[in-house]
This record gives structure tokens, sequence and C-alpha cells, in this order.
């Protein structure tokens, strides 16, 4: 049986005629990366803030580590991590100082512990040569790792990231995410995003959410696989329609597309048999007189394009 960290029942929240949240329902499993996935203004946000005990959910439910986030939010607060989409820190503080104050906020252990838990951050973020140089004089991405730090310096069970690399340049998202990638297994991270490309990169399960309302909840290729149908991407030159003639009567075809190129034709067929169309594909289209291949590959459908499909379907 799956133990969740957390999990959402209709969860409702009205802001006077404005609806946020609309009967929102989410289970994220215990150790996961999870990835929450929608455009701006979806609600992701205000779905964090309800877990954290920020805001009141107008209707459904939700628990936090098996606490209810309305009747038990400060059991929650001790247990989670949080990292705001735009971190605020004292700037004449060192990044050591920083999380010492933060690791103040929480249950510990001899001071000896809280250095020990304030040195495993600072590492796990890559600050050891910035721990005692003032904040004010660290770039964005390092000010974002230390945001990280502060979420994870009491080792919470649950970590809830909001859009962790959105503000980030190539570089900076790189860290974020390869920090992320170390913490798997050691806590369950719960990030919005609205990038594509890092949710596909790191993400163990995603749920897309689209005006407040949750559209899909899979592991991320479970998500990729769609339909079940998959596809391949051929070029040829000479006599295009005797290509797609060829390949319209093969019974695992479902569609080809044709697109008009220079001296040569990009024929896009979906099938709902990859086994047989990688046996037979190939050989049927070489057996046509006036068609020579100039290239042939299957083709994986990526975030972006199954994320679009989800959220047009998705009535404004």
């Amino acid at each position: 049986m799956v133990d969740f960290a957390i999990r959402i029942e209709g969860l409702g929240k009205r802001y006077g005629d404005v609806v946020a949240l609309r009967s929102l329902d989410l289970e994220v499993p215990r150790g996961s990366i999870f990835g929450f996935l929608g455009p701006n203004g979806s609600g992701k946000t205000t779905a964090m803030r309800i877990l954290l005990g920020l805001a009141r959910p107008s209707s459904g439910s939700a628990t936090v580590l098996g606490f209810d986030v309305v009747r038990q939010s400060l059991e929650i607060r001790h247990r989670v991590g949080y990292l705001a989409q735009l971190p605020r820190f004292y700037e004449d503080l060192t990044p050591r100082e920083t999380l010492r104050f933060a690791r103040g906020f929480f249950p510990h252990d001899p001071d000896h512990a809280v250095e020990d838990d304030l040195a495993e951050a600072i590492d796990l973020v890559g600050l050891r040569d910035k721990a005692d140089h003032r904040v004010g004089g660290l770039s964005g991405g390092q000010r974002q790792r230390l945001g990280i730090a502060q979420a994870y310096v009491h080792r919470p069970d649950l970590l809830i990231l909001d859009e962790p690399a959105a503000a980030l340049d190539p570089i900076g998202r790189r860290d974020v995410l390869e920090i992320m990638r170390r913490l798997r297994g050691d806590t369950t991270i719960f990030y919005s995003t609205h990038i594509l490309d890092d949710v596909e990169r790191i993400s163990d399960t995603v749920a897309v959410l689209h005006h407040g309302q949750r559209v899909a909840q899979a592991p991320i290729e479970q998500l990729l696989a769609g339909s079940g149908a998959a596809s391949f991407v051929i070029e040829v030159r000479g006599e295009a329609e005797a290509a797609v003639a060829r390949l319209e009567h093969l019974p695992f075809v479902l569609e080809t597309q044709t697109t008009a190129l220079e001296g040569r034709t990009r024929l896009r067929v979906s099938v709902d048999d990859v086994d047989a169309a990688e046996r037979h594909l190939l050989r049927e289209l070489l057996k046509a007189e006036d068609v020579r291949v100039t290239s042939y590959a299957a083709h994986r459908l990526d975030l972006e394009q199954v994320f679009v499909d989800l959220v047009e379907q998705v009535p404004a």
C-alpha cells in the first residue's frame, strides 16, 4: 500500500467571485519528486499555501504527512521545509548565520547537532566557500541555493518548493535541479513549476493543473506515453504519394501526415503497434519504386506536447 506525503480531496478555494481551486484531488507518494505543473495563475501557489496552513480552503480537505491542514497546521510546519518563489534574506547576515537563525525555529538536539545540520545544508547546496560571506554579495543562483538550504536545514520529511528554478539562468537551473536530484529518497519533494524541461528531467510523478483543476496526474513515463499510440518520422525523395499509399494499407498504421520540404517529403506515421511498425514499416517503404528513404526515426512525445494537449481541453 502506497504511503502518501500529501493527500488532497475535493479541495476548493474562492476569493470572492474568483475561483482559484476547483475540487482538486491529489496524491503525492512519500519519497518521490513530484512536479506540480501548470501555467502561471493556474492555482499552484494557492494549493501550496493551503498545504502550509497559510490559507484556509473554502471546501474539501487535505493532509500533509498524515496531519490535517486546518486543524494541525503547527505539526505540519515542524515537519515541512518551504521555499517561496522569491526568497528574502537579511542582507547583512552570512549564509551560516541565516541557516542558524532559521534552524532556531525548530525543535533540535544539543547545539553540536545543530551545527552539524548547518554544515550538511551548506555542503548540500555547494556554498561552503560562501558560508561566512554576506548574503548581500551572493548571486541570484547562490541565493536560490541558500533558500533550498534554509528549507532543508531542519531535515524535514517534505520539501515544498514554489518555482525553485524559474528566475535562474541555465547554469543556476542546472545547480538547483542537481540539488533536488541528490535529495531523492531522503525526503519527499513537491515542487511547482511551468518549466517543462525541468519536470521531464527529474520528476517521478507529475500533476497538471489548469484553471484551478487537475487535468492529469501520472508517473512521468506514463504521461509521456499518452494514449499508447506512437509515431515515426520519415523523410523521402521521389513519389511520396506512392509511399503513403503503401503505408495506409498496413493494419497498425492509424494516420499518415505529409509535409512538403525542399526536394523531399516528411511523413509522420502514427501507429498503434510499435513492435509491428519497427519490423515492417521501413521494409514496406523500401519496396516502393521511385521512393528513396533519406531519414527514419521513432518519435517520442515530449512533455510540451502532452501539456498543451491537456490544457487546451479545459474550458476557460
